[in-house]
């Protein structure tokens, strides 16, 4: 529940300016309006990332995870210190949904995405939500990019 992979040679371009760790946590921070972790620490390793913080819920976790891995450079995050008061109050990890994530393919749209994981099209708007920090623009997704895939249940 802690290694994320993603591919490192798509994703927004932030790295090379200086600091990269500073690099991740400004555009994590400005990906929200309100400061999404509390005590939020990264570390860069060649394309790995380790994230560490109190994220405030669930979705923000994995938003943040999914903000970081959508960096190029970045092949893998590590979040296994990447909490949340959920996580930290279950004696059980196995109890806290594993986060479903997708990697767009070529010729896939979200009205497609949303076929194949609600068997409906037209719920492609959870997904959209779930996702505002990585989708921009509803119409344009990019072969390459992770998503997450949130439950109907949160949705």
């Amino acid at each position: 529940m802690g290694l994320f992979n993603f591919f490192s040679d798509v994703g927004k371009k932030v790295f090379g300016a200086g600091d990269n760790s500073e690099a991740i946590i400004n555009e994590i921070e400005t990906s929200f309006e309100a400061l999404p972790v509390e005590g939020l620490v990264t570390a860069v390793e060649g394309g790995k990332v380790t994230l560490a913080g109190l994220a405030k819920d669930i979705p923000t976790r994995e938003k943040v995870i999914l903000i970081a891995g959508n960096i190029e450079g970045v092949d893998s995050v590590d979040a296994e210190q990447l909490l949340t008061p959920e996580l930290i109050a279950s004696s059980n990890v196995r109890e806290v949904p594993e986060p479903v994530f997708y990697v767009i393919e070529k010729g896939d749209t979200l009205w497609s995405i949303a076929e194949d994981f609600y068997k409906n099209g037209a719920k492609y708007t959870h997904i959209v939500e779930a996702n505002l920090e990585v989708i921009k623009d509803a119409d344009k997704i990019y072969m390459g990019q992770t998503i997450r895939i949130p439950s109907l249940a949160l949705a």
